[in-house]
């Protein structure tokens, strides 16, 4: 930022600092480890990846947003004038189109049909890896720099960014073919935009940043509705960004957020529109007669906050999210920190509401649990901002301190390759996941547990071969074994990141910030 009081403040060490050679190496190093974790695994079906696939297959070979030839492999439908709609918001699908209708001649390559089952299966697992993996892996690069340019330092940067693509649910959820995980990585990559504004030099440059800032925040409301007022924070901070330099206009910068809310908010309006007939309102809005009874209550579901639901989404056994990610425990801490120092204090306070305004809304949800899900996952969208507080924690701790830290990290690690081997959505009756199902799964052997797939019963039959599997099964391994390649991956992958980090040689520099 222009400001004295925002400008940079960092302390003179010994050494120089890491060349930006080794920061790009180290953020494709992030991106490919959490890349491969995410692609390792496909999830098969379910009804809520059944019906973005169900609105996919309409779109690409019936060329219609109805999916009715398709509707009975899922119960999350809506339904129009007699006819059947996916009831999820189009953003994931929309940007799934695309991506398959280039795949589709690649699959011949190999000699493979893209209308045939295997071809659909298949179709279904790519569109997964490049709409939902690959942003997700995108996201953790993009903590790394964020994490960077708020001033801590390379291994903090590191740690944040591998704690929230391994250590978190972020990891099973970026498996699967919904919203939560491509929400939040679109959530955090318009936290990263509000964070570069203040160093745009230029008008235009302004504009640029709260465009890219207004396009991420509202395409992550397009895939998943409840990100809006999310999206309204982060275009807040923005202007917040360019608000406090008397020298600069912030209109620029807000015509650029509008712009970019106004594209996607368009393309959002336009689907309801065309789908149900009123652009006003939302697919939700459309479920049959006694379907989800529960969405009659409040608004689509909707009360008020109970403080047991927030108490049981942070720590409870079945959903809560420090059970699941340990290390986040450590959240608050680095956000305290953050917001102590005036260049980071908004980045703190953004953050920081975005995190509490997720709890509150799935503490207002009547079915909180989010039927079947690992960890909670109408949390799931903040968790990518909320790990930006993880660097400064790691930063500033001590060398005990820094061994807790990474065996809670360790353990979230663990949890989450446990619930992405065996399932990432356990059903609803199971009071705790992790130990009742997931943990003797795993430990036993039995992987890759969902035999539903994305096919219709029809196309299935009694056969239920195209479920769950990782790419260690597809070689023929079994059991455990089937992970050993990822296993060994990582291994090479983790000695690769630390020679980089050994080479750098970073020094010690302060915990600061040139933003505002």
């Amino acid at each position: 930022m222009a400001t004295d009081s925002a400008a940079p403040v960092r302390v003179a060490a010994i050494g120089a600092a890491p060349a930006k050679s080794s920061i790009r190496i180290i953020a494709l190093l992030i991106g490919s480890i959490t890349l491969v974790c995410f692609g390792y695994f496909y999830q098969g079906g379910g009804w809520n990846p059944n019906s973005r696939f169900d609105l996919l297959r309409a779109i690409l070979d019936q060329h219609t947003l109805r999916i009715d030839a398709y509707h009975e492999n899922t119960q999350d439908k809506a339904v129009y004038q007699g006819h059947y709609y996916s009831d999820k918001a189009p953003g994931l699908v929309l940007m799934a189109v695309p991506v398959a209708a280039a795949l589709r001649p690649l699959l011949r390559v190999p000699g493979l049909d893209p209308q045939s089952l295997d071809g659909l299966v298949a179709t279904a697992y790519l569109a997964t890896v490049v709409v939902v993996a690959l942003p997700t892996s995108l996201a953790c690069i993009a903590l790394f720099l964020i994490a960077w340019k708020l001033g801590s330092g390379l291994s903090g940067a590191v740690f944040a960014a591998l704690a929230m693509g391994l250590a978190t649910p972020v990891w099973p959820w970026a498996t699967l073919l919904w919203s939560h995980a491509l929400s939040g990585a679109l959530l955090l990559f318009g936290f990263g935009c509000a964070v570069m504004l203040p160093d745009a030099a230029s008008p235009r440059g302004r504009a640029l940043w709260g465009l890219a800032l207004g396009l991420a925040a509202g395409w992550a409301t397009v895939t998943e509705y409840p990100a809006a007022p999310a999206a309204a924070i982060l275009a807040l901070f923005g202007l917040a960004q360019v608000w406090r330099d008397h020298r600069v206009a912030p209109w620029q910068t807000a015509a650029g957020i509008a712009l970019g809310a106004a594209i996607c908010l368009s393309v959002l309006l336009g689907y309801q529109r065309l789908a149900f007939g009123s652009a006003l309102r939302p697919s939700y809005s459309y479920y049959g007669q006694g379907a989800f009874p529960w969405m009659q209550r409040g608004y689509m579901g909707l009360t008020y906050p109970r403080i047991d639901v927030a108490f049981k989404l942070l720590f409870g056994c079945k959903r809560g999210l420090i059970l699941a990610a340990p290390v986040l425990g450590a959240a608050p801490f680095g956000l305290r920190m953050l917001a102590r120092n005036p260049a980071s204090r908004s980045a703190a306070l953004a953050a920081g509401a975005i995190a509490v305004y997720f709890l509150l809304f799935n503490a207002s949800f009547a079915v909180w649990t989010g039927s079947a899900s690992y960890g909670p996952r109408y949390m799931g969208a903040c968790v990518p901002v909320l790990c930006v507080a993880l660097a400064p924690v790691w930063d500033r701790a001590q060398h005990r301190l820094r061994l807790l830290l990474a065996v809670l990290a360790g353990c979230g690690a663990l949890f989450s390759l446990m619930a992405a081997a065996t399932t990432p959505h356990p059903g609803e009756t199971i009071s705790c996941p992790l130990w009742q199902l997931i943990g003797p799964s795993f430990f036993t052997g039995q992987l890759s547990l969902t035999t539903t797939s994305v096919l219709t019963p029809a196309e299935e039959g009694l056969t239920h071969a195209h479920g769950a599997f990782n790419l260690g099964q597809l070689a023929g391994l079994r059991g455990l074994a089937s992970l050993g390649p990822l296993l060994l991956f990582l291994a090479a992958a983790t000695w690769g990141l630390a020679r980089v980090y050994r080479a750098s040689n970073p020094p010690p520099r302060a915990v600061s910030s040139s933003v505002g």
